[in-house]
């Protein structure tokens, strides 16, 4: 690597760990960063880019505990069938190229920020904590969203914090905690995954996710203490979704 890529992963991915720490796809930055600059081919961008996946959720969420924000008593279902799910994924995603896939994703995209338009009270009240999720849905959601992540992982934190806020009655922040606990989880064996397969370049998914890390971490305090945490976390999520769409549709260059 150049000098210019070291300052960039790592910048770019300071930014990319507080995205994704606050809303989600922050993936969409680092997944450039390794095609685009660095110049790593699909797969292995796609593994790679994992590394930082998992530092920066795990600072995050070490980040949120500390600060009361991350609650695991209604929550084992939910983490148990997303790691199964991203199981499945990862096991889909060493084979195939997610070329294919990002072609529904940003119809994903505008799916989600019509959600958010839609019900925008929804995102700023607390959790409930009197709220539960019939096991008829919940299997195939968080089945389906661990797949997702494991798959892919771009975008996955926008469409686990909408499902723990509007189906599971979260609240925006402790939505985040709980995301980035779950995807520090998964992450851990799928990153082992692609590394068994050589889809991981760890020289330079380690120099990303320094910068991830301090994101993940700083975002996470950031968020557990600021009294208007959750109306900055809603509009940070509108803004990175318009963004992603915007990008998704040619619209805009980034």
């Amino acid at each position: 690597m150049e000098l210019y890529q070291y300052v960039i992963a790592i910048l770019g991915g300071a930014i990319a760990g507080s995205i994704n720490t606050l809303a989600g796809n922050g993936s969409a930055i680092t997944l450039t960063i390794l095609t685009e600059v660095i110049g790593l081919p699909g797969n292995l961008a796609n593994g790679t880019n994992r590394v930082g996946v998992l530092t920066q959720s795990a600072a995050g969420s070490w980040a949120f505990y500390k600060h009361g924000k991350l609650d695991f008593s209604r929550s084992k279902l939910n983490i148990t069938l997303t790691v199964l799910g991203a199981l499945l994924g990862v096991a889909v995603a060493v084979q195939v190229s997610n070329e294919e896939f990002l072609f529904v994703f940003k119809y994903l995209m505008l799916f989600m920020f019509l959600v958010l338009l839609v019900k925008p009270k929804r995102w700023l009240k607390e959790t409930s904590e009197d709220a539960a999720v019939s096991i008829w849905l919940a299997v195939p959601l968080y089945l389906a969203l661990g797949f997702y992540g494991g798959f892919i992982q771009m975008g996955m934190g926008i469409f686990y914090l909408a499902t723990m806020v509007l189906v599971a009655r979260y609240g925006i922040i402790e939505g985040n905690a709980l995301k980035s606990f779950v995807v520090a989880l998964y992450t851990v064996i799928v990153l082992l995954i692609f590394h068994l397969k050589g889809l991981i370049s760890w020289d330079v998914g380690l120099v990303l996710a320094i910068g991830q890390t301090a994101g993940g971490w700083y975002t996470a305090k950031f968020a557990s203490s600021h009294p208007k945490a959750n109306v900055i976390a809603y509009w940070a999520l509108i803004v990175i979704v318009v963004l992603a769409l915007l990008k998704l549709f040619g619209l805009i260059r980034l």
